[in-house]
């Protein structure tokens, strides 16, 4: 931000951005040097440097197509670099998890995670053998073979377990339990698994095998809550060296300490966690956005100058013109870094204001034919203005959930009422609201006619769509630009309750950040099912979590989610020992009113809505506070031009008024520093 443009924090950004130095000895797992690759016109990677460490975690970022995975497989050999060299530390074991996985076997899932310790096992299989032979052998105690077994037997059992091969099949079971596999599904077959799942079973055989350097791309696509909590502390601890591709940022943050970055082609290294580098990028950029402006300035004036020089038609000044061109041919061009998309204006703002009571549900409860009960009696309201995050397990019914609310499904009990003037915009994951044979530009037109053009193409570039990007069709677009449309149709909509399921799935992290500004910014009413935890951090106000076929109630954030957890399952725990031991009529009222009490009580809604309240003045006036600071530096800068101009550069009187004017701004910007500063560390702790 503005305030950090000081001269210790160019020191800081500059030492933790581009160089890395310790006092101890650094042994280099992986080393990159000037790696370049091109497909066709297009230059993916260009010039690319860094490297990993042993035990280190790193993340590789960037915007969906900036060629994240292509890297991963120049490294690991699927691709050939067109120049520079990938080397690693000598007799490293590396193991790589791709996006999608196509395991074909007759093994059941246990069998096929258990077949990459297969040393172990034939060593296992050798010792029972040995044994055997020990125990046959054993009336000849004194015999050259029974002590030749004996010694056998010695080495390789001191090999087995040196190797941890008496802990190999728990450590195996815990793995696939921690990726979400229940022992039911250990028997089941690996070729009729989804493609999720196969996916989890390659994840589940990569951590099994314990390489030196684990290269893991989107390993958290198919994994439910808990066990991408579970994969999170297994690579914190994990010994040997990870770099991740992955658009979870609350996941990096807990794992990685270097973010590498790919933007237009370049390729960066930032030290710390994703919320480190995301405050040291926007540092960063705008340096270079002032560095762009001043070389532009530059450039233009010295074309100026040229151009007068000319005009004068005179021997010397048309040498003088000559010496400059020559130097603007020398002169260094810097290019323009990428656009901030962050800073665009989204803005939900439904047309219509509903009542209080947006939603009411009762004893809603659902089961599909052979299948188990999903959920039994679950009662919840929500009032305008709330943004609730509906979270659980796979498969514990949130979807069925919304499409019940929306009328897609029917529910077996229980009642929905909408309260008043309530209208309902509803976003799917299968983006079935879009027609293929449609460019953008159609599907925005034919759904809304009385807007102009100027409108939708405003709208599609507040997504991420401009210039002739918005005469694609929808069947040419990846499954993230699918989403990005339906959620800018949903923008346009009348609808004042927003339901949305999953709507960050595929979507990288810039477009990620533009739908929290545009959450946030809204004033209508949220319920969404989303499995990105900072997603949920950033934009819910209030978390349901579906637990047991039953609704725990959470006023607040992620954070406040993960905080009060325990207490809240304690609770529930208790109430179901009370109702087993008969001391409870209805065992379903009783945990929720344990759980209302938990989580829901009136002093915790006032001082959730304060403190949201306050984040939100705090917010805006920081925001304030950066237009002040730019617009003082852009009259610096001006005040800077002008000084320097034939024209002012001898007009004293001029000059000291210009002169006053900046003195004036500088102190200001000062104080204004200062106040960024307070604020941004007031945000921060709340």
């Amino acid at each position: 931000m503005m305030a950090a443009c000081t001269k210790s924090n160019y020191f800081v950004l500059f030492s933790t951005v581009f160089t890395y130095i310790r006092k101890d000895y650094i042994i280099m797992i992986l080393s990159c040097s000037h790696i370049s690759k091109s497909f066709g016109i297009d230059e993916i990677i260009k010039d690319a440097t860094f490297h990993i460490e042993e035990r280190e975690k790193a993340a590789i970022v960037g915007i969906n197509g900036c060629g994240k995975s292509t890297l991963l497989k120049m490294i690991i050999g699927d691709l050939s670099p067109d120049s520079g060299d990938i080397s690693f530390k000598a007799d490293i074991k590396i193991g790589y998890l791709a996006q999608k996985q196509d395991l074909s076997s007759g093994n059941t899932i246990y069998e096929e995670v258990l077949s990459v310790k297969q040393d172990l096992l034939d060593m296992e299989r050798q010792l029972r053998k040995l044994e055997l032979s020990i125990s046959e052998e054993a009336a000849n105690a004194s015999s050259d073979r029974y002590n030749s077994l004996l010694d056998l037997y010695s080495n390789l059992s001191h090999e087995y377990e040196s190797k941890n091969g008496y802990a190999v099949k728990s450590q195996v079971t815990g793995i696939i339990k921690g990726l979400g596999f229940s022992e039911n599904d250990f028997d089941l077959k690996v070729d009729t698994l989804s493609g999720g799942q196969k996916t989890r079973v390659a994840l589940c055989k990569i951590l099994v095998s314990e390489p030196d350097l684990l290269f893991l791309d989107e390993p958290i696509n198919h994994l439910d809550m808990n066990s991408i909590a579970w994969l999170e502390g297994f690579l914190r601890e994990y010994k040997g060296s990870v770099v991740i591709v992955a658009h979870d940022r609350y996941f990096l943050d807990k794992i990685v300490s270097k973010i590498i970055e790919i933007d237009q082609g370049k390729v960066r290294s930032f030290m710390g966690n994703y919320s480190d580098y995301s405050k040291k990028k926007a540092i960063l950029r705008n340096m270079e956005m002032k560095a762009y402006l001043n070389n532009q300035r530059e450039i233009k004036h010295q074309e100026e100058v040229i151009t007068k020089l000319k005009q004068f038609n005179r021997e010397k000044s048309i040498k003088r013109a000559e010496s400059r061109e020559k130097r603007l041919e020398h002169m260094e061009i810097i290019e323009k870094p990428t656009e901030i998309n962050d800073t665009m204006n989204i803005s939900l703002s439904p047309r219509f204001e509903s009542g209080n009571d947006v939603l009411t549900v009762k004893g809603l409860s659902k089961h599909f034919d052979n299948d188990p009960l999903l959920f039994s009696n679950l009662d919840f309201e929500i009032k305008k203005g709330e943004h609730v995050a509906l979270i659980g397990d796979n498969g514990s019914g949130k979807t069925t959930i919304l499409k019940i609310i929306n009328g897609i499904c029917q529910a077996d009990s229980g009642s929905i009422k909408l309260g008043s003037n309530v209208c309902i915009g509803y976003y799917d994951q299968e983006h079935h609201v879009l027609d293929p044979d449609k460019t953008l530009f159609q599907e925005l037109q034919d759904s809304y006619p009385d807007l102009d053009n100027t409108k939708i193409r405003t709208t599609l570039a507040a997504f991420l769509f401009t210039s002739d990007d918005v005469f694609k069709y929808i069947r040419e677009l990846s499954g993230g630009e699918k989403g990005r449309v339906s959620l800018a149709k949903l923008m346009l909509s009348d609808a004042n309750l927003l339901i949305l399921d999953e709507p960050t799935n595929h979507l990288d992290i810039t477009s990620k950040e533009i739908l929290e500004s545009a959450i946030n910014s809204y004033e209508g009413t949220v319920l969404y099912v989303s499995h990105d935890r900072y997603f949920i951090n950033q934009t819910a106000s209030r978390i349901l979590e579906l637990s047991g076929k039953h609704l725990l109630n959470y006023i607040g954030n992620y954070d406040y989610y993960l905080e009060k957890f325990d207490d809240m399952h304690r609770a529930i725990q208790a109430s179901n020992q009370t109702s087993k031991s008969g001391s409870a009529t209805n065992s379903d009222s009783k945990v929720n009113e344990d759980a209302s009490s938990a989580s829901s009580s009136i002093d915790d809604w006032k001082n959730s809505k304060a403190l949201q309240a306050k984040k939100k003045k705090l917010s805006q006036e920081l925001k304030k506070v950066e237009e002040t600071i730019s617009s003082h530096e852009e009259r610096i800068e001006a005040i800077d031009t002008e000084s320097a101009s034939d024209e002012v550069c001898t007009n004293l009187p001029r000059l000291n008024e210009l002169h006053k004017e900046r003195t004036a701004l500088s102190d200001e910007l000062e104080s204004l520093y200062l106040r960024w500063e307070e604020l941004s560390e007031e945000l921060d702790a709340l």
